[in-house]
């Protein structure tokens, strides 16, 4: 009895955990286009970064291949995008309120879930390489805390996981959540297409990736050479091709002979130039980062018009500097445009907004505005408006632009710039639609619609002073 006690002390003292060295994990070897794709995406998120300046830069400096390049766009663009979907079902799982959880976990669990229900990675293959980030670069117990949360993820489809959502009565809450976009924006788009088929359209046009779109810049090059470099033309735009390979390869791009730019952006220019056409001089008000001033000063070239361009900040306005040549880009607040002592034949006005028309391309965006935003950029519209109609010359004519559908910004500003400004005349802009544009006016002005049109949800309405 004495020797069998003895033994099972030995064994017991054996099993004591203490009286071994810790375990050692393997290590991480997490690869490259997961550790990129999570610090774009914790720069967003987490330090107000934009994806469409950071992931393109990062891609050019980094050592991976084309299929790669592919991998990390998707991933970091579909994360941004798809998060709020995410969020939710995440917050099913974690037994601490998800909103209190550490946001690097947050962002790799994110760029996990992605992986799980939005590629085509298996998820086992998906679990262990987010996980390897994980251990990487927040240490081994977030990453045996992600471990868990994915798994348990990736335990249902995203259908699975979205039975309640779908039985919601509230259209704008179930939209919401199934499609990742705030309730705020939802709502937006309820009050202008009416129906909740078109909102849907419209949240699943926000949630597909956009192709990049070259702009050809008349007497630099043209649209046909575009298409000869594998580019295929754009349906409404008489200067744009898409283009599924990276822009930067491109010499003609990188030579400055012609842009990248969403064909919505090309159509408001052109349209802009050819209501203006014959016209003297032409002010781009607002006109970093240059898409449209760029346009517009080749036209403007072509015709042998003037051009002048505004920016407000120094380093943007370098930018509308290298892409419009010759012509002069002023640096102040375009709201103290009346300070420079002169006047012009034609204005474009393509103000500060809430930047929801262009959610393909800029994913973020949907999370970094709120509805707190809305008043103080309706305020600088109008401040905006005011001064840009203050340099038209009698007979000109005044074009109001922004990069969204919301009512306030577009429908609403009109009726301001009408009821504040009777010396100025709605164009209705139907006669300067290219051939095929059906769907695109809303109560005389141009109102591109992503699911309709294939384009950034763009506006436009024209104005002329009377003489």
């Amino acid at each position: 009895m004495r020797l069998i006690g003895l033994m099972e002390l030995v064994f017991k003292k054996a099993r004591n955990v203490s009286n071994f060295p810790p375990k050692k994990f393997t290590k991480p070897r997490p690869d490259a286009a997961r550790l990129l794709a999570y610090d774009i995406i914790s720069e967003v998120n987490q330090r107000d970064g934009y994806s469409n300046l950071l992931l393109p830069q990062a891609l050019a400096d980094s050592q991976l291949d084309e299929r790669d390049r592919a991998f990390t766009t998707e991933l970091v663009y579909g994360t941004l995008r798809m998060q709020g979907l995410y969020d939710y079902i995440f917050a099913q799982i974690s037994d601490r309120p998800w909103s209190e959880i550490d946001r690097d976990i947050v962002d790799l669990a994110r760029m996990g879930a992605h992986q799980i229900f939005s590629m085509r990675t298996p998820p086992h293959a998906a679990v262990s390489a987010t996980v390897d980030v994980a251990r990487k670069q927040l240490g081994e117990s977030k990453g045996s805390f992600i471990n868990a949360m994915m798994r348990k993820a990736s335990a249902k489809s995203v259908d699975e996981w979205l039975l309640d959502v779908d039985h919601m009565k509230d259209d704008v809450s179930r939209l919401s959540i199934r499609y990742s976009h705030p309730e705020w924006i939802v709502s937006a788009y309820f009050d202008l297409l009416k129906n909740v088929e078109l909102v849907e359209a419209e949240l699943r046009s926000n949630n597909t990736p956009a192709r990049p779109t070259l702009v050809s810049w008349p007497g630099s090059s043209t649209q046909q050479e575009l298409v000869g470099l594998g580019a295929v033309a754009t349906e409404f735009s008489p200067y744009g091709a898409s283009f599924d390979g990276s822009p930067a390869s491109l010499e003609i791009i990188r030579h400055r002979r012609a842009g990248v730019q969403d064909e919505g952006s090309q159509l408001v220019a052109h349209i802009f130039a050819q209501a203006t056409e014959g016209l003297a001089t032409t002010l781009d008000l607002c006109a970093g980062p240059g898409g449209k001033a760029a346009l517009l000063a080749h036209i403007a070239n072509v015709n042998g018009r003037d051009f002048v361009a505004n920016e407000i900040s120094e380093a943007r306005a370098k930018l509308v500097k290298n892409v419009i040549g010759k012509y002069e880009v002023l640096v102040g607040d375009g709201r103290k445009i009346s300070d420079h002592g002169r006047t012009f034949d034609a204005v474009l006005a393509d103000v500060p907004c809430t930047g929801l028309g262009a959610l393909r391309r800029r994913p973020e965006v949907r999370w970094r505005r709120t509805l707190k935003d809305l008043a103080p950029l309706l305020a600088l519209q109008s401040e905006l408006i005011d001064s840009a109609i203050d340099v038209l010359n009698p007979g000109g004519v005044f074009g109001y632009a922004t990069c969204s559908p919301h009512f306030a910004e577009t429908s609403a500003q009109v009726k301001y710039i009408l009821k504040s400004h009777p010396e100025l005349e709605l164009m209705p802009v139907n006669g300067y639609l290219p051939p095929g544009l059906s769907e695109a006016e809303r109560e005389g002005a141009l109102s591109l619609w992503g699911h309709r049109h294939h384009t950034d949800s763009m506006f436009l309405a024209l104005f002329k002073k009377k003489k």
